[in-house]
């Protein structure tokens, strides 16, 4: 069976920068911290972190109240995000509920805010009576995918896959293998989450926030780098629209980038620390299902949280893939980690960077730590030719994922 080749056509952004995916880059670009000083963190006397990448200064009211109702502020941020990227690929009311375009899209879990406003009006009476039936479509587990279609019509197939930091790189690659198989023709797909302290109480207790630059917020997270203290949290969402290109070429819309190929594999070592080997394994993988050999990648967007562990053994195994010869960076220095939204972000910057033939440094490397430097760690901006980027997403649980993406040019 021939296989289609699957076309990058929409982008759309929600982050600590706005509004926009020209919005993000242009943040990125210019060297921008996403991070600040987060006083809802200051309640919490036992956590050390303070700081977080929050969105702000968003316009709900964008979002038509009868969806709005039952959203959460994770698929409120999909939403946008998901309109924005359909309005740059071209896709009408029509394309959308065609049945030939679908939907993949998913988060860390339900909203925790509405968990706990849940639980707030339910444990002091044990009763329901104050409870608001909206709530449970706010915080099932397929929440984002089904009120982002619900809004858009999309009567195709919906998936929501819920792997933590990698969900929205698996979103990606489902959603390319939907394409190349033929099952759709079009997909919206990508990833969101909101913040809660909770998240970084999580990453507290695991030893593995950030807390040492309340004070300097800007100044962290800091992959790679040798005084690097851990995770930032941040929220937002990413949404690319992936189609064949016999249908990109058949709408008349231009192809912004190739999904190339997808991998996701697992580290079965340790459900929280990662293995080089593994992470090897799956970049590996997806640069064969690519075709493409590891002395043809022109760059490696890292998963990268900046926590100990986590950065080694991702630089072990790229060098384990291509030596020293691929320059490497991570872009949670500028936007934290934004959970399941980060691989979809992260994966419109890499578009972004195809485009304009150019490589974003890594935020706060001021000094890489010599266990990561068996690998080229970029930390300035780099203008150069750039046909092929390998992006990686590795979570908790072992659930490792990597895309290849390349280059187009008509």
């Amino acid at each position: 069976m021939r296989l289609r080749r699957v076309a990058i056509t929409g982008m759309g952004a929600v982050s600590p920068f706005g509004k926009g995916s020209g919005l993000l880059f242009d943040a990125l670009l210019a060297g921008r911290s996403g991070i600040a000083r987060n006083p809802e963190l200051d309640q919490f006397a036992e956590l050390g972190p303070r700081v977080a990448g929050l969105v702000r200064n968003l316009d709900v009211m964008e979002v038509p109240r009868k969806h709005r109702r039952s959203m959460s502020p994770m698929s409120i941020y999909a939403y946008l995000a998901a309109l924005e990227a359909a309005a740059e690929a071209g896709l009408d009311e029509a394309a959308l509920a065609s049945g030939r375009t679908g939907l993949v899209m998913g988060s860390t879990m339900g909203s925790v805010r509405t968990i706990e406003e849940f639980f707030r009006a339910y444990l002091p009476d044990a009763s329901l009576a104050q409870i608001k039936s909206m709530m449970f479509f706010r915080v099932m587990g397929h929440s984002v995918a089904s009120n982002v279609a619900q809004a858009l019509g999309i009567t195709g197939r919906v998936l929501a896959p819920t792997a933590a930091c990698s969900t929205s790189c698996v979103a990606i690659g489902l959603a390319y293998e939907a394409i190349a198989f033929g099952k759709q023709d079009v997909v919206l797909c990508g990833g969101a989450d909101e913040y809660h302290p909770l998240t970084t109480g999580t990453f507290d207790l695991m030893l593995a926030a950030s807390s040492n630059f309340n004070d300097e917020p800007a100044r962290t997270p800091r992959p790679f780098d040798r005084q690097r203290d851990g995770i930032v949290c941040s929220e937002g969402a990413g949404v690319l629209v992936l189609e064949s290109f016999e249908s990109a070429r058949a709408r008349g819309v231009p192809v912004l980038a190739e999904v190339a190929g997808f991998a996701s594999a697992c580290d079965v070592s340790n459900i929280a620390n990662p293995e080089p080997a593994p992470l090897y394994r799956c970049m590996k993988e997806a640069l064969d299902c690519a075709g493409v050999r590891p002395e043809e990648v022109s760059h490696v967007n890292a998963h990268a949280t900046a926590t100990t562990r986590g950065d080694i053994a991702e630089s072990r195994a790229i060098a384990m893939l291509a030596g020293d010869g691929v320059p490497v960076s991570s872009l949670k220095g500028h936007l934290g980690h934004a959970m399941a939204a980060s691989g979809a972000l992260e994966s419109i910057a890499c578009v972004h960077m195809l485009q304009k033939q150019m490589l974003l440094g890594t935020l706060n490397l001021d000094e890489p730590d010599p266990q990561c430097a068996m690998v080229d760690l970029l930390r300035n901006n780099s203008e150069r030719a750039v046909s092929v980027i390998v992006k990686n997403n590795f979570a908790l649980g072992g659930i490792n994922c990597s895309l290849v993406l390349r280059g187009y040019d008509d």
